[in-house]
Formats: C-alpha cells, sequence, structure tokens
C-alpha cells in the first residue's frame, strides 16, 4: 500500500519557490501579493520543518543552498504542473457539452449519420449522445435536448416538428421475389407480419389497400423498430416499418417496398428542451442545425 504523503505546508512551498525563483523576498512577495515578512517567516518555518537550510542569507542578498538548489526544480515542474492541470480543467469548464436523449433507432439511422455536419458547423460544442426510449423528465434528468417519437404538446417542454412519418410494406428481394412472390397486397395471407408495437398500422394500411382475410394481429411483434426493419432485411417476413428507418435500407436495396401506398403515422419527431432552457445558445445552436437539416 502507498505510504501517506508528509508535504510540508502549500503556502510555505510557494513561499520558498517564489523567493528562490526571484532570490529575493521582496520580489516574491510582490508575485504571491504578501509582505516581504510573510515570505520570509513561511521559509523559515519550511526550513525548521525540513531540518534543512535553504538560503544563505547574505547581506542584501539571497542564494541557494546546496539543498535548496536540489530543490528547487522539482518543486517549480510540481507548480508547473498544477498550473496546466488547473488551466485546461479550467478550459474544459467553459466548453459547451450538449447532452442528447435520442429514440435509438432514429439516432442509429437518421440522426447519427449527420452529426459530422453539425461538428464541422460548431466544433466548440461536445456531444454526448444518450440512447433512450424513454421520455426525458428536463427538471431531473442530465439532459440537454430530446428526439422524442410522439404526439407533441409535452407541459413544460419547448417541442418544435421535426419530421412527419408514415408506415409503408418492406421486405427483402429474395422473398418479395421468391417462392410466394409479393405481387399483390392480397399476397400478404401468404406471409408471416411484422409489427412494432403499434398493430394500428398494419389494420390501417391493409383497410387502405382494401385487402380482407389477413389478421393484422398475427405476426412477429418488436419493441425496437431497428430490429423490425432488420428481421425485414434478413426475410423473416414483411414489415411495416416506419419511412424514415426504412431509407437506408431501401437505397441499398437491403429492402424493396412490394406495393405502393402508405399510411401516416400518429406521431411523429419533436426536437425538445426544457422550455426555460430554449434559448442557451448551445441548445438553440442544435436546435436549429437539426431542423434545417431535417428540411
Amino acid at each position: 500500500m502507498k505510504r501517506p504523503r508528509k508535504l510540508p505546508p502549500l503556502n510555505a512551498l510557494r513561499a520558498f519557490e517564489a523567493a528562490a525563483r526571484q532570490l529575493s523576498f521582496k520580489r516574491a512577495a510582490e508575485e504571491l501579493h504578501v509582505t516581504p515578512a510573510a515570505v520570509s517567516h513561511q521559509v523559515r518555518a519550511l526550513e525548521s520543518q525540513l531540518g534543512v537550510a535553504l538560503f544563505q542569507r547574505l547581506h542584501r542578498a539571497l542564494a541557494l543552498t546546496p539543498a535548496g538548489a536540489r530543490y528547487l526544480p522539482a518543486l517549480s515542474e510540481a507548480f508547473d504542473r498544477l498550473d496546466e492541470a488547473s488551466a485546461a480543467l479550467h478550459a474544459r469548464a467553459r466548453t459547451p457539452r450538449l447532452v442528447l436523449s435520442v429514440v435509438p433507432s432514429f439516432g442509429a439511422n437518421w440522426l447519427v449519420p449527420r452529426l459530422g455536419q453539425f461538428r464541422a458547423r460548431h466544433p466548440a460544442i461536445d456531444l454526448v449522445v444518450l440512447s433512450s426510449a424513454q421520455l426525458v423528465d428536463f427538471a431531473r434528468d442530465p439532459v440537454d435536448v430530446g428526439l422524442r417519437f410522439g404526439p407533441g404538446g409535452w407541459p413544460g417542454v419547448r417541442a418544435d416538428l421535426l419530421l412527419a412519418e408514415e408506415y409503408l410494406p418492406v421486405a427483402s428481394p429474395r422473398l418479395a421475389r421468391g417462392k410466394r412472390p409479393l405481387r399483390r397486397p392480397e399476397d400478404l395471407r401468404r406471409h408471416t407480419l411484422l409489427h412494432d408495437e403499434n398493430h394500428d398500422a398494419w389494420r390501417a394500411w391493409l383497410a387502405s389497400a382494401g385487402v380482407t382475410g389477413v389478421d393484422p394481429e398475427r405476426g412477429m411483434v418488436f419493441s425496437d423498430s431497428s430490429q423490425l426493419v432488420a428481421a425485414a432485411a434478413a426475410g423473416q417476413g414483411v414489415a411495416l416499418a416506419r419511412k424514415l428507418l426504412a431509407e437506408p435500407y431501401l437505397r441499398s436495396r437491403a429492402l424493396v417496398r412490394p406495393f405502393r401506398g402508405s399510411v401516416p403515422a400518429e406521431f411523429a419527431y419533436y426536437v425538445v428542451c426544457a422550455e426555460a432552457r430554449a434559448q442557451e445558445p448551445a441548445i438553440r445552436a442544435f436546435r436549429d442545425w437539426i431542423l434545417k437539416a431535417a428540411r
């Protein structure tokens, strides 16, 4: 176990280090904003504690003893390191830091690919991105901005509409063109339906397509919309997916739209923050950027 440190008082060390650099109690006193007598007293107390003379007190002059000359470089280096560490902490404290809470699926598929644009515009703002499906309580949680999928209108919260959403059927190309091809919406009777937790979306889409004989409740349910889309890309069924989350898969041809038509989502994406903090510079910068990116 490391032995406890037995250090002389900090004020005494500072007094000696300053006087040793200046070779003058008077100039050391001016640097430390104390009297020459106070510096002399601190140095004598240090010498007494260490049991060794650090200065030769000459007529109108000071000189270091061999012990003092050995002690000075180590102390100067230690004070330099303390100064550098303190300056770094101070600079860090002044660096704006923005904590975001983001729905995982939206964060991975839409936000993260665009964050480089925000960093390029605002390199001084450090971002912390938290993935969570839980609603943020800005009065309790250490979060500055949230990206929510919901109805809007939360009390005490500024909510700016970011993106509307719609549901559309998607499937892997292999499934869509396989042994039981998906040519017409009625072909869904022979396939597994993949859901997020909103079963009403499949019911609304089937009704809009005029399809009967398909149970909108059957199939697999995923609480994470990213897993829903990944399951469709793996050929495990036909998903009714949010358009924004499906778009990267559609662009890469990992998914296709076997049928036209979509249904609007009941909810939308919002950028939210505490109403009282809406005009803070870092929050306002992020809100302005993301609203423009969404447009």
